[in-house]
């Protein structure tokens, strides 16, 4: 395999290319060419080149346009501009958006070949200080900051949280209480750019409307009975690193219409000031209300909706990803057992399919909850069905066809009256009735068991 750089020249000059192209092979390049800005984007894209040299001056796509979508893709590539005495305004501003260096023309071929193994040199050191930073974050960064599981649905999700980690843009997790919306949150924060700086976070359920604006946007002193002295919000304390505001669904007016002004201005005004104090933050809210009903019921606003809904990730329900629960039990098992020596280390299979056919209504933190009682229930190496709780082990006593539906049925017993109805379409083939629920076979009979679904 070549051991030579390669280097993509963008120039809409065929003469260039040629000039160019024998001067630069004679000195060890592999040579891409590209006509146009849009062509070399794709040359890029499929190439990987260690180097661009690109003209400024090109028609409908420019030198900087080229450099500014290089650097979204890949900042680590270093990019060297050719330009003209009329364009060199627009060259050191390219610099200062991140060009490595620009050389005039007509050029002088010992001075561009100078600028380009420079170039190529901080190319290599910042492509290894990208790793290195990798390589730390993977080994600095604790088991519990990391999502476990490995259904499809939880890996789409994961998948999803892990692409846009490195940009900045919001996002809004979604998902019942106790999926592990948080501990996305910290594992987008320490995949980000943003990881050697602080991750705050916040409940807004847990707060009254004027104390929550308190927190998230701080005061002056006197603004209220009690602000005896200024006070720095939450936006400001987590400048430069991550915020994660949770149940964000639970916030009042009021404070929605203060909240949208930062995600609009990138500024905050602390309660009874006037005076504007500017953040650089990137914003994680969550919620597990459906905000596209409130909306409609007049409870959230609109526009802020579309300010939070940049990007939206789906984590789903414990109960939607069964074949996770033994990996999330093992885990739970291993950290709550690692202080003592004499805690148990692994589950009986009884135990294990207990926790797989349960319904997990308080999905992961539910499950954590219950192997840590289990730790302490169990004096031997072994935890078994006599450590779980009474209501793991015994499915709820509804009749399978009753006069009138409950008010309130609870999730097991709608997913019980679903799959008795399944079965029933399906004529008794758990097979084509495990396709239409869209779950495993395995999945299927546990429920049938739990269910008391044979007859």
């Amino acid at each position: 395999m070549s051991q030579k750089p390669v280097l993509l020249l963008i120039d809409d000059e065929q003469s260039v290319h040629d000039a160019l192209g024998v001067l630069l092979k004679d000195e060890g390049f592999d040579v891409v060419s590209a006509l146009t800005g849009t062509d070399g984007l794709d040359r890029f894209q499929e190439m990987k080149p260690d180097i661009v040299l690109s003209d400024i001056r090109m028609p409908k796509m420019t030198g900087v346009d080229v450099l500014q979508e290089i650097r979204e893709r890949d900042p680590s590539t270093p990019v060297v501009l050719l330009t003209a005495q009329a364009s060199l305004q627009s060259a050191i501003q390219a610099v200062n958006l991140g060009a490595t260096h620009y050389v005039q023309k007509p050029w002088v071929n010992e001075e561009l070949l100078a600028v380009l193994r420079r170039s190529l040199s901080y190319g290599v050191v910042a492509r290894e200080n990208t790793r290195l930073k990798k390589e730390l974050r993977k080994r600095d960064t604790h088991d519990v900051l990391r999502p476990i599981g490995q259904s499809s649905s939880f890996r789409k999700a994961l998948d999803l949280a892990e692409a846009v980690a490195a940009s900045d843009s919001t996002i809004l997790l979604r998902g019942e209480s106790g999926s592990g919306k948080e501990v996305f949150a910290r594992y987008i924060h320490e995949l980000s750019e943003r990881s050697d700086r602080r991750f705050l976070s916040l409940n807004c359920a847990a707060l009254p409307e004027g104390l929550l604006e308190s927190e998230l946007f701080g005061h002056v002193k006197g603004s209220f009975t009690g602000a005896v002295r200024d006070k720095e919000g939450l936006f400001v304390a987590a400048s430069t690193g991550s915020f994660f505001l949770d149940e964000v669904g639970e916030m009042a007016p009021s404070t929605q219409v203060k909240l949208l002004r930062v995600l609009q201005e990138r500024e905050v005004i602390p309660v009874g000031s006037t005076k504007a104090v500017a953040v650089d933050v990137r914003l994680i809210a969550a919620t597990n209300r459906n905000l596209e009903r409130d909306i409609e019921q007049g409870r959230f606003r609109r526009d802020l909706y579309y300010r939070l809904n940049v990007i939206s990730v789906e984590i789903p329900a414990l109960r939607e990803r069964e074949e996770d629960v033994p990996l999330l039990a093992e885990h739970f098992l291993a950290r709550h057992g690692e202080k003592d020596d004499s805690a148990p280390t692994k589950l009986s299979a009884d135990a294990m399919t207990i926790l797989q056919a349960y319904n997990w209504p308080g999905n992961v933190r539910e499950l954590e909850n219950v192997v840590e009682r289990a730790v302490v229930l169990t004096s031997g190496a072994t935890i078994d069905a006599s450590a779980l709780p009474t209501r793991l082990k015994e499915p709820p006593s509804v009749p399978l066809v009753q006069e009138t539906s409950p008010a309130n049925p609870s999730l097991e017993v709608i997913e019980r009256a679903y799959i008795e109805h399944v079965l029933k379409a399906e004529a008794g083939n758990k097979t084509r009735a495990a396709e239409v629920l869209g779950i495993d076979p395995s999945t299927l009979y546990r429920k049938i068991k739990r269910y008391e679904l044979e007859a």
